[in-house]
């Protein structure tokens, strides 16, 4: 068995795209645009991911932004989108200037959560060995939902 990507639903496809690609990092590897089903397919892909994901869109993110205006709440239900990170404090900061809340900040150098446009929650994880606790992270307090 082999994992081939996560589905989720844009409500707004350039927000989405804004958060996964301009502000987390995320390349678009593939689109697809259905006119009979009404849809449009993003697929992305972390950086160090590009590569492998290619014909295989393994590991990807799928976005699907359906052109007929949906609702959708509870982007939790399903759990989260978790991405391994070089440096979480500068990747939490990188986002926090872009206008990013982080939900749980990475107050044990390890993890933390922010939420996509639509809700999504994502983890974020330390590669290797979690970072010395730093401020502001240590002191800092959780903000909504993650």
């Amino acid at each position: 068995m082999n994992y081939l990507h996560t589905m989720i639903r844009a409500r707004d496809l350039d927000e989405t795209l804004d958060f996964y690609c301009n502000k987390l990092g995320l390349v678009e590897i593939r689109r697809h645009d259905s006119e009979a089903g009404r849809f449009t397919l993003v697929f992305l892909a972390a950086p160090g991911d590009a590569d492998r994901a290619g014909e295989a869109m393994s590991p990807c993110l799928e976005i699907t932004w359906n052109w007929d205006p949906e609702e959708y709440s509870g982007g939790r239900n399903f759990g989260h989108l978790a991405y391994r990170v070089d440096n979480i404090y500068d990747t939490c900061q990188r986002l926090m200037d872009q206008g990013v809340t982080i939900n749980r900040p990475p107050r044990d150098g390890h993890m933390a959560f922010v939420r996509s446009p639509d809700g999504i929650s994502i983890e974020l994880l330390q590669a290797g060995a979690s970072l010395p606790p730093q401020e502001p992270w240590q002191s800092m307090e959780n903000t909504g939902t993650w």
